[in-house]
C-alpha cells in the first residue's frame, strides 16, 4: 500500500475524484491536499513541506494536479518533495518546460518533431514580414499562457493580426503567431500518454463558426485511432518533455501530424467519458511501477 498525496485545489473536480477512486480501489491511502495552502520550510539539509500546521511526512508518492495560474509555486512544491526523496508523477522541471509554450515548441522542433510554423516578434514593426513567413493570413495569435482556448485568436487579415498583437503587448502579454492549418477543419487530436504508451485518444471538433477545438468551448469529442506516425510523434513529444503523464495535442495536416502542445496536467473528464478508458487507473498503475523503480535506485 502506498501513501499518496494528490495535489489539487479542487477536491470535487472530476480528475481529482477519478484519481482518488482509482488509488483507493487499488488499496492505497490517498490524501487530497490543496497545494495553495502548502508552505515550504527551507532549511539546510532538511527540506520540509508544511500543511495545516504540520509537516507532511511518510509520503511515498505525489500526483500533482497543478493549474496554469500557479505553475511556478506548484513546481517549487514538487521540487521540495523531490528533495525529500518522494517519487513525483510529474517532475518539477518537466512541468515548467511543458508550460512554457515557446520553449516547448523550440525543443520539439529542434528535435525533429513537426509543429505548426511559429514566430514571435521582437518588435511590432517586424510583424508584416513574419506573417509572410507563415504563408500569409489567416494566422493564429496565442498568448503564451493561454489555457482552454482563452487568449487564442484567429486573425483573418494582416491589419487585424497587428492590432491584436499590439493590444496584447500593451497588456504585458507576450504572444506567438502560428500558421493556420486549413485542412484540419477546426479539429485536433488529444492523445493521452501514461508511461511509455498512448492509453487513449480522441478527436475534438470545434462547433460551427469556431476554430478552437477545446471542449470548454463547446467542441464535440469522438473516439479516434492514431496512425503509427501519429503515435510515434506523440510518444516522442512526451519523452522530450520528460513527462510520464501527458496530453499531447496534434493537428492532422497535409504534411503529417503537427504537435501543438504538450499538456503536463491534462484533464481526465473529456477523454475518459469519450473513450471509456480507465485512464486514472492506468496513472495509478504507472505510479506503482515508478515508486518501485525509484525505491530500487535509492537502495543502490
Amino acid at each position: 500500500m502506498l501513501n499518496i498525496a494528490l495535489l489539487s485545489r479542487g477536491p470535487s473536480l472530476y480528475s481529482t475524484q477519478s484519481l482518488f477512486r482509482a488509488a483507493r480501489n487499488r488499496g492505497h491511502y490517498v490524501r487530497i491536499i490543496d497545494h495553495g495552502q502548502i508552505s515550504l520550510l527551507i532549511e539546510q539539509g532538511v527540506p520540509q513541506v508544511v500543511y495545516e500546521g504540520g509537516k507532511l511526512v511518510g509520503m511515498d508518492a505525489v500526483i500533482p494536479r497543478i493549474g496554469a495560474s500557479v505553475t511556478d509555486y506548484g513546481a517549487a512544491i514538487i521540487r521540495q518533495f523531490e528533495l525529500m526523496e518522494v517519487y513525483t508523477a510529474t517532475r518539477s522541471e518537466a512541468l515548467i518546460m511543458a508550460r512554457d509554450k515557446l520553449k516547448c515548441l523550440q525543443i520539439l522542433s529542434a528535435s525533429g518533431i513537426s509543429v505548426p510554423k511559429t514566430v514571435i516578434a521582437g518588435v511590432p514593426e517586424a510583424l508584416p514580414r513574419l506573417i509572410d513567413m507563415l504563408g500569409g493570413t489567416p494566422v493564429v495569435v496565442k498568448m503564451l499562457e493561454s489555457t482552454h482556448g482563452v487568449g487564442v485568436v484567429l486573425a483573418e487579415s494582416r491589419n487585424t493580426a497587428v492590432s491584436i498583437v499590439e493590444a496584447f503587448t500593451k497588456l504585458g502579454q507576450p504572444v506567438i503567431l502560428q500558421e493556420y492549418i486549413q485542412e484540419a477543419a477546426g479539429a485536433d487530436v488529444r492523445a493521452f500518454v501514461v508511461g511509455k504508451r498512448v492509453v487513449a485518444s480522441m478527436l475534438r471538433q470545434a462547433q460551427a463558426g469556431e476554430f478552437r477545438s477545446n471542449l470548454h468551448r463547446g467542441a464535440s469529442a469522438t473516439l479516434t485511432e492514431l496512425s503509427p506516425e501519429e503515435e510515434q510523434t506523440v510518444l516522442q513529444a512526451a519523452r522530450l518533455m520528460n513527462l510520464e503523464i501527458a496530453g499531447v495535442d496534434i493537428l492532422r495536416s497535409n504534411r503529417g501530424p503537427l504537435v501543438m502542445e504538450v499538456n503536463a496536467s491534462p484533464g481526465l473528464e473529456g477523454i475518459e467519458t469519450t473513450t471509456k478508458v480507465d485512464i486514472a487507473g492506468a496513472i495509478i498503475e504507472n505510479l506503482e511501477r515508478g515508486v518501485e523503480k525509484y525505491a530500487g535506485r535509492r537502495k543502490r
